[in-house]
């Protein structure tokens, strides 16, 4: 788990390491270089969760192996968290990716559905399983489900994202690469925004107006995160002189004491420590 600076969200929680590409939108993808840096880690256990996820072949960027890795031990870490917090789930890799067993994800949702005062952000490009493992899962009041939708070829998964049963399902539609007409039928929130770093495809705002104006017809908030570039600071998060920083509403309980937090671990999660505290000094990407 670690701090971020991801506009809508306040934790990343990486449960599951290693992935591979399926569309556009991973083209640059900005994990497999991330996790090829910390499989160097000094820190052995970070490290080990990352060991074996990615190879690199002389100059060219580390790309993915194949190798997808639970990592159990990580499931307690939003039991040390003493705010409400947003958490990405798995912003390094895909919840969904066909190795990751149905028993793996049922022990995520039980941890999310036992943590009410967190609000969990599931986003993932395979729709497809999404949508047909939905009624094997809970669905918790506090988990929001979004498919990333970054061309009109991708569009399919919104479709899938309707058949699912959530508190909220969202769309991330970046990096956004072209014109995308969307219905927002049963959709809950929206998210746009251009690619950044090195390589970064075109991104033409006007693209990202559209939607907007598409979710102001429908009632549906917006986050813009970014016009994205090279360097993303440069060209800001404004749209048409404003920035877009709109949110489902959801208002969450409070942070319950230390001891039950500690009794839900011991319950939910007995490969990691019970003391909340320790948990909290072991937070890591």
């Amino acid at each position: 788990m670690s701090l971020t600076d991801i506009e809508w969200t306040d934790i990343t929680w990486n449960v599951v390491s290693g992935c591979d590409k399926v569309s556009a939108g991973c083209r640059n993808c900005y994990a497999s270089p991330t996790a090829h840096r910390l499989a160097g880690n000094p820190n052995p256990k970070v490290a080990a969760a990352y060991a074996g996820v990615t190879e690199r072949t002389g100059a060219a960027a580390p790309t993915w192996t194949g190798l997808v890795r639970c990592l159990p031990a990580r499931l307690a870490l939003p039991f040390s968290l003493t705010q409400p917090s947003k958490i990405f789930v798995n912003s390094m890799s895909d919840l969904f990716h066909r190795d990751v067993p149905l028993e793996f994800l049922a022990r995520v949702f039980e941890v999310m559905a036992a943590c009410p005062w967190h609000v969990f952000q599931i986003l993932t490009k395979r729709a497809g399983r999404l949508a047909a493992l939905a009624p094997e899962l809970p669905r918790p009041p506090n988990v929001w489900m979004g498919v990333s939708v970054e061309d009109e070829d991708a569009r399919w998964r919104v479709d899938c994202l309707r058949r699912v049963p959530a508190a909220v399902r969202f769309l991330s539609c970046e990096p956004l690469l072209g014109p995308l007409p969307l219905d927002l039928t049963g959709i809950g929130w929206v998210i746009t925004g251009g690619e950044s770093g090195p390589g970064a495809r075109p991104f033409d705002p006007a693209w990202a107006a559209a939607i907007r104006d598409t979710c102001r017809a429908a009632g549906v908030p917006l986050l813009h995160k970014q016009n994205g570039g090279r360097n993303k600071k440069k060209t800001g998060r404004e749209l048409d002189g404003r920035l877009h920083d709109e949110f489902p509403q959801y208002t969450p309980p409070p942070v319950p004491p230390k001891h039950v937090r500690e009794a839900l671990v011991r319950q939910l999660v007995p490969e990691a420590s019970t003391s909340v505290d320790r948990i909290a000094l072991s937070v890591v990407k």
